[in-house]
């Protein structure tokens, strides 16, 4: 296998971008990127720590991440598992990124830049929803913003109904924790519960 070990290796194949792909990067937040993050109700936090690399969804209602001001967004901690690996990560390496999806849209959205864990009291509250604060909010600083082409999107054919898999086809969260414990945790009961579960605790 050939392995490519160098950036001028990496030239040699791909060459240099084209205008378009870096007139489009910018240092804060510009009108039209507002747009992008106020519409998206998703988006992947990756974060680095001394055990390595880490990639966690997040998800709320549209405009869930904030935009505080040019240079600064906001994204409260929903409730969750508490593993925390994310929050861990930035409390010991600020260096995060954010992918916003849009629903319907080819567009995605990058965002690189450094974080914050706050649990000022005010900043918790005015992120109540359903009566429920989150427990910390990531305050980010923007490095670099841009959008990426809709080839990914296109080529994956990620929007259409008629691609969505049928979940009785896919292993159950009970199904693949009884198989990692032994049977001791998940199963069936796990799965009847889980609908009520998370209805009580998305906030």
């Amino acid at each position: 296998m050939s392995i490519i070990a160098t950036i001028a290796e990496l030239e040699a194949i791909y060459g240099q971008p084209n205008e378009a792909s870096t007139v489009k990067v910018a240092d804060r937040i510009t009108p039209p990127y507002r747009v992008l993050i106020d519409k998206s109700p998703f988006a992947a936090l990756a974060t680095a720590g001394p055990e390595g690399l880490d990639c966690s969804p997040r998800g709320d209602l549209p405009g869930f991440v904030r935009v505080h001001d040019e240079k600064t967004l906001m994204m409260p901690d929903r409730r969750g598992n508490n593993r925390v690996d994310s929050l861990r990560n930035i409390v010991r390496d600020p260096r995060i990124a954010l992918l916003f999806l849009i629903p319907g849209s080819g567009s995605t959205l990058r965002v690189n830049g450094r974080a914050q864990v706050s649990a000022e009291p005010q900043l918790l509250a005015s992120f109540t929803f359903d009566g429920k604060a989150p427990h910390t909010v990531i305050v980010m600083t923007v490095d670099e913003i841009y959008f990426q082409c809709a080839r990914a999107i296109v080529r994956s054919d990620l929007w259409n109904p008629d691609r969505r898999v049928d979940p009785k086809i896919l292993p159950t969260p009970g199904q693949i924790l009884a198989d990692m414990s032994e049977n001791r945790v998940g199963g069936e009961a796990y799965d009847k519960a889980w609908p009520e579960r998370a209805r009580q605790s998305l906030w």
